[in-house]
């Protein structure tokens, strides 16, 4: 999602803020990949380090949906606040949170 993001704040650039509107787009798009990295290379092999940057990002993606929410967008802000719940409920299930804290199924991936 935050690639996605990256990729549209890049395409509505403006010159009158052409510093900012790199710098958001850039950091979106760096931020989005790392966290493909922490999903393929952390989470999908069940790495104990993975858990905290999934964890901050999605507690990061409720604020977002809270000022989203109060910025007049409520159908956007349920959809952001619904993935995050989902990924933070799938992450503390007994079988994921055994994985990653390195438990007796840790041999296998997890997603």
């Amino acid at each position: 999602m935050l690639i996605v993001l990256g990729i549209a704040e890049a395409l509505t650039i403006h010159s009158s803020r052409l510093v900012l509107g790199l710098t958001t787009a850039g950091f979106f798009l760096v931020y989005g990949a790392a966290l493909v990295l922490v999903a393929v290379r952390g989470l999908w092999r069940a790495r104990r380090w993975s858990r905290g940057p999934t964890v901050f990002t999605q507690l990061i993606q409720l604020l977002v949906a809270y000022s989203v929410w109060n910025g007049g967008a409520p159908a956007i802000a349920v959809v952001l606040a619904v993935l995050a719940v989902v990924v933070l409920v799938c992450l503390f299930q007994k079988a994921s949170f055994e994985a990653l804290i390195g438990g007796s199924s840790n041999d296998h991936p997890v997603l």
